[in-house]
């Protein structure tokens, strides 16, 4: 790599971005474009020899930017946020430039180190027990590491606590294992279960409604438990959520953690998108009773200014997933590893490979600071209450689920009468708004009717963006009524 070359176009892609967030507002916040439209847009064989960077830039602007869905556009707010960031830009452009491979210690060890020393940052922000910090008295058994994604970390520690079953009653009773949570967790883990080669008959995803707020029941988990203890199979896992993605439910984790326990069973908590909350005092409490749960999981890429990927795990016992995911093939000793005097990152994860991610978290620490990010979240919330109310004050419009963060789910009534309960009503309302490229928003289904979700989250969403897209809503929302 020529440094002067890297310096002048790094300088020009450097610019294009800045013009890009300065113009953001300017583009359809959901693409527009038709299934199949860029192949009629770009040549059908790679070029044989080299084209000017302008030459590219224009073209990403003329034919790619149409294609994209503009995720950090303020007017973004659908499924959950994917927050970016200066500080996080900056430390995945040094991340690229370095550059590292860094699987093991040896490989890099500022990567590894660093890595150990963010999350324990966040642990001790997020007030978790120190069973989950990688250094201190308690070095050695349980620690923080960086996945890609909340699938990722759902996954390794499924594997991890299958694994750990099974050494204990044998591999032929992997078909009797047991998996729970409540019917509004995530699809990742059905995913995870899938490739874990469990019986998805097993995977019980056990029902919630609106009388607990779409939270899992300890007294449904408990029944479900008993039942099949009684019927010979073995409850072995627990997946709890903090802020599911249909409506943000909160699992009754201290309740949870008790059943847990009694049954042996490993308790991971999934906070993909509400973990980033707790670091603020007035939210700390939606984790109580997470000293007794055996992960915990947070997305800092949802809400934290840390550019995607960064999903981070913490795990009590780091021995279930290293005896789980560990390889050690001869290439790959060396003196570090061999004397346990180190983490080695590549036995905490499903890939051999992985990025220096832990870069960007530091430097959104360290240019934010916790007030900071603590500010973010607490701006965000705020904008979502004043939506809430917006709602409330227009009786053609209902709120259908507690707000407890910044999501609000609702909907529009059908008008008296009407033949529709209102599911066809609300899919036409979410298809006329997103049509117009002004607003972003997606939908779920509560209770069997179909809702809409508000989630305020991008970076640079403000009061008047949502006051826009309220108008949006409601001038959509009339014409759908007067035309029925």
């Amino acid at each position: 790599m020529d440094s002067e070359q890297l310096r002048e176009h790094a300088h020009k892609m450097v610019d294009f971005i800045a013009d890009y967030y300065k113009t953001i507002e300017d583009f359809p916040v959901l693409s527009q474009v038709q299934p199949g439209y860029l192949g009629k847009l770009l040549p059908d064989s790679a070029p044989n020899y080299p084209d000017s960077l302008q030459h590219v830039l224009n073209d990403i602007q003329e034919k790619i930017l149409p294609g994209v869905t503009h995720w950090q556009s303020p007017n973004y707010f659908a499924y959950f946020p994917s927050n970016s960031s200066i500080a996080g830009f900056l430390g995945e452009m040094l991340s690229a430039g370095l550059n590292i491979v860094g699987f093991s210690w040896i490989t890099s060890p500022a990567a590894t180190e660093l890595e150990t020393i963010v999350l324990d940052w966040l642990a001790k922000a997020l007030d978790l027990p120190g069973d989950f910090y990688s250094t201190g008295k308690v070095f050695g058994q349980g620690g923080g590491v960086i996945q890609g994604t909340a699938s990722e970390a759902v996954l390794v520690v499924l594997l991890a606590a299958r694994d750990k079953i099974l050494r204990r009653v044998g591999r032929s009773a992997l078909p009797k294992l047991v998996i729970y949570a409540s019917d509004q967790a995530h699809s990742a883990l059905q995913k995870a279960c899938q490739i874990g080669g469990f019986d998805p008959e097993l995977c019980r995803l056990l029902k919630t409604d609106s009388s607990t707020n779409y939270a899992l029941s300890p007294d449904v988990l408990s029944e479900a438990i008993s039942s099949d203890i009684a019927s010979g199979l073995i409850p072995f896992f627990l997946c709890a959520t903090v802020g599911t993605t249909s409506s943000t439910a909160v699992d009754p984790l201290p309740a949870l953690a008790k059943i847990a326990k009694t049954n042996k069973i490993w308790f991971h908590v999934d906070a993909a998108y509400a973990g980033s909350a707790c670091i603020c005092p007035e939210y700390r409490h939606h984790i109580d009773g997470v000293e007794e749960v055996d992960s915990f999981n947070m997305n800092a890429h949802k809400w934290f200014l840390t550019n995607f990927d960064c999903s981070l795990l913490w795990v009590k016992d780091r021995s279930a997933l290293i005896q789980s995911l560990s390889t050690n093939p001869e290439y790959l000793k060396n003196k570090a590893s061999q004397g346990n005097m180190v983490i080695d990152y590549k036995d905490w994860q499903i890939p051999l490979g992985r990025r220096f991610r832990s870069l960007k978290l530091w430097m959104v620490l360290r240019l934010y600071g916790l007030e900071g990010l603590r500010s973010h979240v607490r701006n965000h919330i705020e904008m979502a209450a004043y939506f809430e109310e917006l709602v409330g004050q227009d009786t053609r419009f209902k709120v259908s689920a507690p707000r407890t963060f910044s999501l609000v789910c609702f909907r529009l009534l059908p008008p008296p009468n009407s033949e529709d309960h209102g599911n066809k009503l609300n899919h036409d309302l979410l298809a006329s708004v997103n049509s117009t490229g002004s607003v972003f928003i997606t939908h779920t289904v509560l209770s069997g009717e179909y809702i809409l979700r508000f989630a305020v989250g991008a970076p640079l969403t403000e009061m008047r963006h949502v006051n826009v897209a309220w108008q949006i809503l409601q001038d959509k929302a009339t014409a759908l009524l007067e035309s029925s």
